[in-house]
């Protein structure tokens, strides 16, 4: 399995080596930045397991930057802070975050909430995946052909729901025109499967030239690609 992957954001040196050199140590990969736009730049070309933020830094706090992330990435987030108080918290979960600590704290009780809620999102995943398919923000329900982004219900048409369907029975699997053509009856064929496949693209890919869930196989076919949970953004 591969081991998971931190985006540390504080703006204190000190303290980001010291969690770095910690959480290697504790089997995580990690990445480190010294602030909101520092890290909004990383996130841009890799995708990342949780982030760890302090959420008072120089100019966008770390509360500031949750929230304007939250709009586009579900990446769930633990906030570090010297502010304690109650409201402080709530403010914080507001944002998005999943949990919150306050400095200073034991490092092995952050390794310790970190795969907490790394295991609450295996979990949640595990149960989504009876009712259908997610990948990324998406998730497909087979059952009333509902698709969603990040909870938000995006339009689709009957034809692209069919298509949908056919990967989401077996998702990561390559599948051609054939194999789609008889998984949905003959309903759709030949190149009528090609234009909806590009029509889903446009609702799904961050840019459709550049498909990171509905891939193309070459001279195969297609495969819709449900272990990419937190792709890097397309500029």
């Amino acid at each position: 399995m591969t081991e998971h992957h931190i985006l540390v954001i504080d703006d204190d040196e000190r303290l980001r080596i010291l969690l770095r050199r910690f959480l290697e140590e504790s089997g995580f990969r990690v990445t480190d930045a010294a602030s909101a736009n520092e890290a909004r730049q990383i996130l841009q070309g890799m995708a990342f397991d949780i982030l760890v933020v302090d959420v008072m830094m120089p100019g966008e706090t770390g509360i500031e930057f949750l929230a304007d992330l939250r709009k586009e990435d579900p990446v769930p987030a633990l906030f570090l802070t010297a502010r304690s108080e109650t409201e402080s918290r709530i403010e914080g979960l507001e944002a998005g975050a999943d949990d919150y600590m306050s400095k200073p704290f034991e490092p092995r009780e952050l390794v310790l909430r970190i795969k907490r809620i790394l295991q609450r999102n295996v979990q949640k995943e595990s149960q989504t995946a009876t009712d259908g398919v997610s990948f990324g923000p998406f998730h497909f329900d087979t059952t009333s052909g509902l698709l969603t982004k990040a909870g938000k219900r995006l339009h689709i048409t009957t034809a692209e729901q069919q298509l949908l369907s056919s990967f989401a029975e077996a998702p990561n699997a390559v599948l051609s025109r054939d194999d789609l053509s008889n998984i949905m009856d003959g309903r759709m064929e030949g190149r009528s499967i090609d234009v909806a496949v590009a029509r889903l693209r446009r609702k799904l890919e961050p840019n459709p030239r550049h498909p990171v869930y509905l891939q193309t196989v070459r001279n195969r076919g297609w495969t819709l690609r449900t272990d990419i949970v937190h792709p890097p953004q397309q500029a």
